[in-house]
């Protein structure tokens, strides 16, 4: 018998091929009308107007001009003055279209990336001859780890040129661009035909998507108000003006200013479209079609107050909390009476832990358990500098000798050294002093990369002591590990899924299917965003973008989050572990000190002390959560300011229990060589250290395996079996593992780089740092 319920799945299965060919067709023609639905909607009455982000990608491409040309068009567009440098709309009644303008500069790469987050296309202003300069090249690396929009490309100017060079650089600018921009049409602009070509081309051109902003809704500011509180002029209530693009936005939920936090909205208002394509009329007053309108970005005093609706306000049961963190009891693990297991246990560590310390007569047992020898004291030392050494590859065994040799360079230095009374001397000299930082790090990774993990064992600490953190495991790959062992004290402040995927399948299943209540997209609106500090209003006062995105749930708490990400190649400079990098994720930007490790499948990850060229690594940081897919930028600061695009990639998961081991290995030498037995030296340098290894396994660099048999003297030499003769120029190894957490540094304020500085400015490189 066939139950009932599998038929239609059934039937579905075996349609006949007429069926399948109609279902086909069916499919095809609801992508097509979905596509038709979006390019009408963009630019039209209903929807958003179309944002264009004008790109200059050359230090010599005219801005003026390309703007003045779009903006003179036939008599029935009306030309919209924003009030700031560049910004411009046009409103075409006859095509039921509008557009705004916003133009930024290549070397300005926050402007850049924030205005690409929101476009709707990217106008790429090029050079008739060269194309784009280094910054050019620079801003265009950023933007395709970022995620490009749609984009066009357009070449003003030109007409100076004789019809044969005219010809040949356009010839030679194509070829130039074929790499970067496959298929791709140039659009010259020299007239407002061409102008008019170009307006079409962005309107009729298919748009591409980015996840990370078509799942949130987000706006781009149009007008900024700041209303100071009560309490301090320096935090206030921020009335941002805009269009709502990408999905609904709900006044209970969190929005997130690029560039300066997450805060709460505690009301949504609807103020007269300034950017209508049926403005309303005023009686006793004509208006004409070209007429040009003056808006003021900044307060807004256009609006008409009386016109203003309260769409919704924030409900405080139904808002977002702004909790990031999560508050640590200290008493949470505690227990109201130890048990009979317990108590053998602390009275066999008071037995063991009991020791003999001289104290002056009348002292009690209380009072002696606080007086510390000092020897213990320089052990406390010790434990308390381990973890800052472990980040030092170079650093973790410094012998009294290495302290000695290290002194007498400064103290022949400071003898030698003569002090110039000129500024470009002492200036050159700092540049030599970074010189010398960078010669150390270049040594440092040629070392990481030609003996992994090798250290020297420290000859004045006890290697039983200086590695008590570390463990050895019988195999790498299979040796279990668990993941909530020796947690560290970050670890109570942040939160952690269940499931984050399914939590991650759930959310954006809601997004697609259910309906949210709030602003729908298209409209004109104006969000009261409490405790903003003025900061904000000052940056937008300076000509810098606001952008707003909306928050999914738990995405204002911490978490761990790690990056996939890979190596950019036009950098090549060494970077260390727990260096200060500045992170640009889906639209979030922060600095934190990541840990790099290997991508694999198993269920432990080697820590990487250097970012790889040749290979994929996962960078783990501490921050706010973000559910993929989001790209991810990695850019180190300069000293003198700048930003160097360093590795780029994606987001990968949201996972507290990933486990990021450091191994450290221990090497010797055979001494003497029997047939399976050798005496190595050199690894260890006492007979307690010895004893101590014993269980852990060896290796050999050419393959061998073997285990410690017994100890040899006092002085470290120790008998060990393997499973094959050794040769004499092979070295003995043995591996120790830790697991390492990420530091917690993260900064969400990021200062605005320095531009960046052409290849062909007039000005050498030095001279323009001191600018």
């Amino acid at each position: 018998r066939v139950p009932v319920k599998a038929q239609p799945r059934r039937r579905l299965r075996d349609l006949s091929r007429v069926d399948r060919r109609h279902q086909a067709l069916q499919l095809r023609r609801q992508r097509k009308e979905a596509v038709l639905a979006e390019k009408r909607s963009l630019g039209s009455r209903d929807g958003p107007p179309h944002l264009v982000a004008v790109v200059l990608l050359h230090s010599r491409a005219a801005a003026q001009d390309t703007l003045r040309l779009l903006q003179s068009q036939d008599s029935a567009v009306v030309r919209v003055n924003e009030g700031r440098a560049g910004g411009f709309a046009l409103l075409c009644p006859r095509l039921k279209q509008r557009w705004r303008f916003v133009t930024a500069q290549a070397g300005d790469l926050h402007t850049v990336l924030d205005l690409a987050k929101v476009a709707d296309s990217l106008l790429f202003i090029l050079d008739a001859v060269d194309g784009w300069d280094s910054a050019g090249e620079h801003c265009l690396s950023c933007l395709f780890a970022q995620g490009l929009p749609s984009y066009a490309l357009a070449v003003p100017g030109g007409t100076d040129l004789p019809p044969k060079k005219r010809i040949d650089a356009r010839k030679k600018l194509a070829k130039a661009i074929e790499k970067r921009f496959p298929e791709a049409k140039l659009f010259p602009l020299n007239t407002e035909q061409e102008s008019s070509l170009l307006l079409r081309h962005l309107s009729t051109q298919k748009q591409r998507h980015l996840a990370f902003r078509d799942r949130r809704a987000h706006l781009l500011a149009y007008a900024v108000e700041f209303v100071p509180g009560q309490e301090s002029d320096l935090v206030g209530t921020l009335k941002v003006s805009g269009f709502v693009r990408g999905q609904t936005l709900d006044v209970n939920s969190l929005v997130h200013i690029v560039g300066h936090g997450d805060f709460q909205v505690s009301q949504v208002d609807a103020p007269p479209d300034p950017l209508s394509l049926n403005p309303r009329v005023v009686k006793g007053q004509k208006r004409s079609q070209d007429m040009e309108i003056q808006e003021d970005p900044v307060n807004g005093t256009d609006e008409m107050e009386e016109d203003v609706k309260v769409l919704m306000k924030a409900d405080p049961s139904k808002q977002e909390s702004l909790q990031s963190e999560v508050v640590p009891d200290p008493m949470e693990g505690e227990q109201t009476w130890p048990t009979e297991e317990e108590l053998q246990e602390a009275e066999d560590s008071l037995k063991a832990n009991r020791r003999v310390v001289k104290v002056p007569k009348g002292t009690s047992k209380y009072q002696a358990a606080w007086i510390v020898d000092d020897g213990e004291e320089g052990s406390e030392k010790d434990d308390d500098e381990d973890d800052d050494i472990d980040d030092d590859l170079m650093e973790e065994a410094v012998s009294q000798e290495g302290e000695s040799s290290e002194e007498e360079p400064g103290e022949e230095e400071s003898e030698t050294m003569t002090v110039s009374e000129c500024l470009r001397d002492d200036q050159y000299d700092e540049k030599m002093e970074e010189d010398e930082q960078m010669l150390e790090r270049y040594k440092q990774e040629r070392m990481d990369e030609m003996f992994p993990d090798e250290v020297d064992t420290p000859r004045d600490v006890p290697a039983r002591v200086r590695f008590q953190k570390y463990r050895g495991l019988k195999s790498f790959r299979t040796s279990p590990w668990d993941p909530k062992e020796n947690l560290p004290r970050d670890y109570a402040r942040i939160f952690q899924f269940q499931d984050f995927s399914r939590t991650r399948k759930h959310l954006f299943r809601q997004i697609e299917k259910e309906e949210t209540e709030g602003a729908s997209v298209g409209w004109y609106i104006t969000l009261h965003v409490c405790n903003v500090p003025v900061s904000v209003m000052e940056s937008f006062k300076e000509g810098k973008p606001l952008v707003l995105f909306s928050l999914l749930p738990h995405e204002q708490k911490m978490s761990v989050l790690n990056f996939l990400v890979r190596r950019h190649p036009s950098n090549t400079e060494p970077v260390r572990a727990k260096e200060e990098l500045i992170f640009h994720c889906g639209f979030r930007r922060f600095r934190a000190s990541p840990l790099f490790s290997q991508h694999t499948s198993a269920d432990k990850h080697k820590l990487e002390r250097f970012l790889r060229p040749d290979a994929a690594l996962v960078v783990t940081v501490y921050a706010p959560i973000t559910f993929p897919p989001a790209s991810v930028l990695l850019f180190k600061q300069r000293s003198n300011g700048m930003h160097d695009l360093i590795a780029t990639g994606s987001l990968l998961s949201v996972d507290p229990d990933r486990i990021v081991i450091k191994r450290l290995v221990l090497s010797g030498h055979p001494f003497k060589i029997f047939t399976k037995t050798a005496v190595v030296r050199y690894m260890f340098f006492n007979r307690e250290d010895v004893m101590w290894f014993k269980p852990v396994e060896l290796r050999t660099k050419w393959g061998r395996r073997g285990h410690i048999k017994e100890p040899l003297g006092t002085h470290g030499h120790m008998k060990c079996h393997f499973d094959g003769q050794l040769k004499s120029q092979d070295t003995v190894l043995l591996n120790l593992y830790k697991r390492v957490f990420p530091k917690w540094t993260y900064d969400p304020h990021v200062p605005d780089p320095v531009p960046w500085v052409r290849s062909d400015s007039a000005l050498p490189e030095q001279e323009v740092e001191m600018e």
